[in-house]
């Protein structure tokens, strides 16, 4: 025994100094993209009215299946008469626009039938809604990049049926500038997904380059020594920033944004199924914690230190809006972003419902919850603001039919109700020609100066020839630029605010030290320390730490269990998971570790490297925290109980016939087993049916886990990962066997 305790501590010091090595960090994709980059700079002139007013729609997440034919068909019934009556200066589609999965879902690779339907109906959708296709950029997502090995082979979908692969489009980045008399307003798209494309789950984040940063830096840049012109700033996207990696030189998108203090970056990705708010406001990292660089507790980043600077040389304020919009796959969103004088506001359509006869988009005053930016409000009290953008409400008006009447209504909300304190109505800016309908009424905004953000609530009403009405929602402003208190759900916290790519590593170590601290410290203890977790121990002296430290103790009592889990831990960090098929074609085989997928360099077929991380988080973290972590305190609860069991034989087996005479005696008192005979295994057959009922959920748990990597990655469980499926049958067999152990001693001590 004592050699086996020394075993255990040489392994002790031997993993510590394997898991102090320098992690490496996986940027494959940083030299593939090298010659992909070819930016597409495109200049429209906006001749018609209104004038300083840009509008454009974006869509995202289509997911046109051929497993789910409804999208596309509503897809092609709903959006061209909505885009023929917003008539937008652009149409962005960011990204996975098709679904690129099996109807199980397990399944994830290019479909070129799903690619086919999207060409075909986007071509209808042109048509239908009278738009140049010019207008309409459609960014790759993850899901359009399911196991394409090599951008424009023979799987790369993308290149040959999107509008940007049809229009030459090539390059990663594209730049479209809207400019009219008095404005410009730049967009600048941009395609962060893997150059190697690898089939999902593992193909979750965006991936930016060095050279796609600077790709993004230099097209934001274009103008900015060169339009007199005042100049507002949209980038788009597919994936969130709190699902975007760093480059290799640790630079991020989130500080391109920041330099160049956007307007707003719009994406999709993560779908309306996890809440409405996915808003994030930033704000340059210097005023915040390091903490930041992992988490953001609250909708907005406003710094607690510091007044206003009013001085012409102050620094601007470093900052952007991040809006994340609804997906067509099932919550058929569409989004309207406005830019007026400067001020950017949004407004989300639902066609769950059916088509829209009338949309109104609120331009002036903005939203104080997800528009306003500090900025605006420095700008305001230190009087730097425009005041003829101050000066009117205003509002787009879209309808398939004349609108006869348009009000605004103001509310207070000070003393609880909303009372209304301006209606007012509104009259449209008539032009020669125009593009859209502005309408607009004065006001006094100095009256609506508040220190709280949400005092006053904005409401506009429309109502058409044929007698119908439409109503905004109510939405809170701020004339003073303030930020109305917004909070996360929890799940809208855990993919807005959690920088996932950053916590991979982190959460990754924290875990294997956890587990390795679970095995090793209770060991420690038994070798060396007189204190032992023992059953009387637990009868004596109950508690939290006196429960977990019996149960870890009783785990080390059973070599087998220990060194396998001992074992399992050493095989994650030294060897391969497992192998699979990871590109749509079939081909060679790569293996997936801790660190990503291994696969052969592009440039050097003789030399490997890693892609994928931190995309495989979703396979590694859940199996460690849900998997392993419950199996080692299970199997020493079930340790436990036997050692319980053990115990009570041996005390009874060891009893004077005298003393089992009396024990009999003492149990017609309380019935036929006798009272804490009774109570014991009443509580050991619970305890133990718990224990069991959590032994199967784990197994088929893992098995189900199991099984979803081999549909997706076309694995045999026997020859691709072996060590997995040896897991599943050490924690059924070893866990049954405990049970089963449990049951002879509960027999045996019944017959003694």
């Amino acid at each position: 025994m004592r050699v086996v305790g020394s075993m255990g501590i040489l392994v002790l010091f031997l993993l510590m100094f394997l898991l102090c090595l320098k992690v490496p960090t996986c940027h494959a994709e940083e030299e593939h993209q090298t010659s992909s980059f070819s930016s597409h700079r495109t200049v429209i002139d906006i001749k018609d009215g209104p004038e300083s007013v840009v509008w454009v729609v974006q869509l995202s997440d289509l997911h046109f299946s051929v497993h789910h034919p409804d999208r596309a068909v509503d897809f092609k019934n709903l959006v061209p008469p909505a885009l023929s009556m917003i008539n937008p200066s652009l149409v962005l589609i960011t990204g996975d626009l098709t679904d690129g999965k099996s109807k199980d879902l397990l399944v994830m690779k290019q479909n070129e039938e799903e690619w086919v339907e999207y060409k075909n109906v986007m071509e209808d959708v042109t048509r239908r809604s009278g738009l140049n296709k010019d207008i309409f950029y459609d960014l790759r997502g993850n899901h359009d990049n399911f196991g394409v090995p090599v951008i424009g082979g023979s799987f790369d979908f993308y290149s040959k049926y999107s509008i940007n692969g049809q229009l030459g489009r090539t390059g990663h980045v594209n730049s479209v500038t809207l400019q009219d008399g008095e404005r410009k307003y730049l967009f600048v798209g941009f395609d962060s997904t893997m150059s190697i494309g690898l089939r999902g789950p593992t193909n979750l984040f965006g991936h930016p380059t060095d050279q796609l940063l600077t790709e993004i830096d230099s097209e934001l840049s274009q103008w900015d020594s060169q339009s007199p012109r005042p100049l507002s700033k949209i980038s788009f996207g597919h994936f969130p920033l709190s699902f975007s990696a760093s480059s290799q030189s640790g630079k991020t998108l989130r500080d391109i944004f920041l330099k160049h203090s956007l307007s707003a970056y719009v994406c999709g990705h993560l779908h309306s199924r996890f809440g409405k708010n996915l808003k994030r406001h930033h704000l340059s990292s210097h005023l915040f914690s390091s903490s930041q660089k992992f988490f953001q507790f609250n909708v907005h980043q406003i710094p607690s230190e510091g007044g206003k600077n009013c001085s012409f040389g102050a620094p601007p304020v470093e900052e952007f809006w991040e809006w994340e919009m609804g997906d067509w796959r099932k919550s058929r969103a569409m989004r309207i972003l406005a830019i007026d004088r400067g001020h950017v506001s949004f407004a989300d359509i639902d066609f769950k419902s059916g088509s829209k006869k009338t949309i109104i988009l609120p331009t002036f005053p903005l939203d104080s919850r997800f528009m306003s930016k500090s900025s605006s409000h420095n700008e305001y009290e230190c009087e730097h603001m425009l005041p003829s953008s101050y000066e009117t409400v205003r509002a787009l008006v879209f309808s398939v039919s004349p609108i006869v009447s348009v009000v605004a209504k103001i509310y207070d909300s000070r003393y609880g109700n909303l009372d209304i304190v301006l209606e007012a109505p509104m009259n449209k800016l008539v032009d020669s020609s125009s593009r859209g309908d502005l309408y607009t009424v004065p006001w006094n905004y100095k009256a609506f100066e508040d220190p709280s953000a949400d005092r006053f609530w904005l409401q506009i009403e429309a109502t058409d020839i044929m007698g119908r009405t439409t109503l905004t929602e109510l939405r809170p402003f701020s004339i003073n630029g303030l930020h109305a208190k917004v909070l996360w759900t929890w799940k809208e916290f855990f993919v807005m605010g959690c920088q996932w790519a950053a916590l991979y590593y982190p959460i990754l170590w924290l875990a294997l030290y956890f587990l390795l601290l679970v095995l090793l410290i209770p060991r420690a203890f038994l070798f060396f320390s007189r204190k032992q977790y023992t059953y009387k121990n637990f009868l004596t002296a109950k508690g939290l730490i006196n429960d977990i430290g019996w149960v870890l103790q009783e785990l080390c009592r059973l070599p087998i269990a220990w060194f396998g889990f001992l074992g399992y831990l050493f095989y994650v960090i030294l060897f391969p998971w497992f192998t699979g098929q990871v590109f749509t074609d079939p081909g060679e085989r790569v293996y997936m570790t801790y660190m990503g997928w291994v696969v052969k360099s592009a440039n050097n077929k003789k030399s490997h490297e890693y892609i994928g991380s931190p995309d495989i988080m979703v396979v590694v973290i859940p199996h460690l925290i849900f998997i392993v972590l419950p199996a080692m305190f299970i199997t020493g609860a079930l340790a436990a109980e036997r050692a319980v069991h053990t115990d009570k034989f041996l005390s009874i087996s060891e009893k004077k016939e005298d003393d089992y005479s009396r024990l009999n005696k003492r149990s017609l008192r309380y019935g036929s087993r006798g009272s804490r005979r009774s109570q014991f295994h009443f509580g050991g057959n619970w305890v133990r049916s718990i224990l069991l009922v959590l032994c199967l959920a784990i197994c088929w748990k893992h098995f189900k886990n199991c099984r979803a990597l081999m549909k997706a990655y076309e694995m045999n469980p026997l020859l691709h990962f072996p060590v997995q499926l040896f897991v599943i049958w050490h924690e059924s067999t070893g866990m049954v066997g405990l049970i089963i152990s449990l049951k002879t001693l509960q027999l045996l001590s019944a017959e003694v």
